[in-house]
């Protein structure tokens, strides 16, 4: 009664149709006609004489209930219920057994078919009107349910959207205050995701290293670069921000940086975000500093044995790190010098094949690094 009630209230609110179509499909004539003059009064009527010609109507119209004949010549009923079920465009439609037989064997061979009840015939007009309205107020009833899931789903999902940009903003501030110790404008941050996002977007069209670069791989990739030397925040301010060249120790010290970054992004992000794309972050400043041919740090790795993000973020690092002005170092200019230096590092330094890649994007560097409007570079 509960449920009824609540129903009767909210149809219209819900959008649901209140004038139920009920296909009746029964292949003696006088039965349909029956039907016609008992429900409807109520529902809107569809009739189909056999199996066939139900199927016909539903090509193009979808009831909202099946009142269905048992035996019928050809197709009889249950036929016609199993093959219903077996159709995802039909299988969802309810459907009540109408059926002569008074046992209990065929009630329940009814119900194993996925029958929702049974109206015995010759019919009974109230007890007919009551099975049928229950099968559709609970139909309705799961209908709302499942736009109510729907909505909260995509509630959860605009939720989710807002959490994820309010942790990407943190993770970038927060990337933005290690570089400022850096002597950095904060740039260096930006303008290598930056560069990241294109040396990805150029191996996807070249379709290379397609069985890694999935559209959540790049995402996560691109999302975790700016964490690439938050590890940073553990090293003194003395090394960071010393204006000469590094002695052993110092250099020994600095390097320690991507280990520190790994741990921190494990410490801090674990169990907050996704598995896959802390993983990705925590290679990314882990690895960032090894070289294709095992010389670099921390652990000596080689080829493809260092992970993709961590050697598409070497070359955003380099780029980033050569062109851009810091207390320590003089820029290199122009964009051609430094994919020059970058060039010669191919295969001891980088990847090669991703040197090719990088190298053919000299015009978008030129681009982005505002090189392309200020003409050829002097200095």
């Amino acid at each position: 009664m509960l449920v009824r009630y609540y129903l009767s209230r909210q149809k219209a609110a819900w959008g649901i149709n209140m004038e139920h179509v009920i296909l009746v499909v029964d292949d003696d004539k006088n039965n349909l006609l029956l039907a016609q003059k008992i429900f409807g009064k109520k529902y809107r009527i569809a009739a189909a004489t056999s199996g066939i010609a139900a199927f016909k109507y539903l090509e193009k119209n979808k009831p909202d209930l099946i009142l269905l004949d048992i035996n019928m010549p050809g197709m009889d009923g249950f036929e016609v219920m199993e093959k219903l079920k077996g159709d995802d465009l039909y299988k969802q439609i309810p459907v009540v057994f109408l059926t002569a037989d008074d046992d209990s064997e065929t009630e329940t061979r009814c119900f194993r078919a996925g029958a929702r009840d049974f109206v015995r015939k010759p019919f009974v007009a109230d007890v007919a009107f009551s099975r049928i309205d229950r099968v559709l107020e609970l139909e309705d009833y799961h209908k709302r349910l499942e736009i109510m899931v729907a909505e909260q789903a995509e509630e959860i999902e605009r939720n989710s959207q807002k959490i994820s940009s309010m942790q990407e903003q943190v993770i970038i501030g927060m990337a933005n205050l290690i570089e400022l110790r850096d002597d950095s404008t904060g740039m260096h941050v930006k303008n290598t995701k930056k560069y990241v996002e294109m040396i990805a977007g150029k191996l996807v069209k070249e379709q290379l290293y397609s069985d890694i670069l999935t559209d959540s791989y790049i995402k996560n990739m691109c999302k975790a670069a700016p964490l690439h030397d938050i590890g940073k925040i553990r090293i003194s301010d003395l090394i960071l921000q010393k204006p000469g060249r590094l002695t052993e120790e110092e250099f020994a010290e600095m390097k320690k940086h991507t280990v520190y970054g790994s741990e921190i992004i494990y410490e801090i992000m674990g169990g907050l975000e996704d598995d896959k794309y802390i993983k990705i972050a925590a290679q990314i400043a882990r690895y960032h500093h090894e070289r294709w041919d095992g010389t670099g740090y921390p652990e000596g790795l080689a080829g493809e044995d260092i992970p993709l993000c961590a050697r598409i973020m070497a070359f955003a690092d380099v780029f980033d790190a050569l062109y851009a002005e810091r207390c320590y170092k003089k820029p290199v200019r122009p964009v051609s010098k430094v994919l020059g230096i970058i060039e010669e590092g191919k295969g001891t330094q980088f990847d090669p094949v991703i040197t090719d890649v990088f190298l053919s994007l000299e015009a978008d560097l030129k681009k982005e690094t505002n090189e392309e409007q200020e003409g050829e570079w002097l200095g």
